[in-house]
């Protein structure tokens, strides 16, 4: 098999080349931009594993980079880390409701960045999730079809709402997934449910998984994701 291809678009050489040394260290093929226009005119002439996204760029932005490959059917596949300046919270969820994937903030870590690499290329190879196969993760069982839960073998009665969102988060280990978005996947966009509803609904669906809990993960300004498998 072939190396998976990354590129990286930043407009600081120095960001460029420290990504670039440790994604070449642990085997990926890197393209570098420093420019949103760059960064499009790569992604639809090669074939791209995954793209490592700074927000703050010259010209075209990293939100409306996103938002032309997201809704580009060549390109909407490859999935999207943005790099964040802190205190750019607005931004980033922005950029995961235009259809980024994950993000990771400025200064970073390369071994967090190198890590968060590794899980987009993993989301990535796996097909769309059926939805209606039994969930398995972690210590929670979850069947859509029956709409119960076990954990450990034991049922845990929710409500639909409770159901659904504990199902939207499972589904997808890593995924994070603001409130809005959460909204409209549980209720569709007609309804009239309030981004601090969803709050609620996880304080009440953390309390019912008792322990299990904690692996539904605050995003501070942003939104929920359910732990990744290690």
């Amino acid at each position: 098999m072939g190396k998976d291809k990354i590129l990286v678009v930043d407009d600081e050489e120095d960001i460029l080349e420290l990504v670039r040394h440790h994604l070449k260290r642990e085997g990926y093929e890197v393209r570098c931009a420093e420019s949103g226009e760059q960064a499009l005119q790569f992604a639809k002439s090669e074939p791209l594993n995954l793209i490592i996204l700074d927000l703050m760029l010259p010209g075209i932005d990293g939100l409306e980079v996103t938002r032309r490959l997201k809704g580009d059917p060549r390109t909407q596949h490859i999935p999207i880390l943005m790099l964040t300046a802190k205190g750019e919270e607005s931004d980033v969820v922005a950029g995961l409701e235009l259809g980024a994937d994950d993000y990771v903030t400025k200064p970073f870590s390369p071994r967090i960045l190198v890590a968060r690499t590794r899980a987009g290329l993993r989301r990535q190879i796996k097909e769309l999730p059926d939805e209606t196969a039994v969930i398995q993760v972690h210590e929670i069982e979850i069947h859509p079809g029956r709409r119960t839960v076990l954990i450990n073998g034991n049922s845990v009665n929710l409500t639909y709402t409770e159901f659904q969102v504990l199902s939207i988060l499972a589904r997808r280990p890593g995924w994070v997934f603001t409130r809005s978005q959460i909204v409209d996947m549980v209720r569709g966009d007609d309804y009239p449910v309030t981004d601090r509803s969803v709050d609620v609904q996880i304080v009440g669906l953390r309390k019912k998984l008792g322990d299990c809990g904690r692996y539904i993960e605050t995003v501070r300004g942003v939104g929920y994701r359910f732990k990744d498998l290690p």
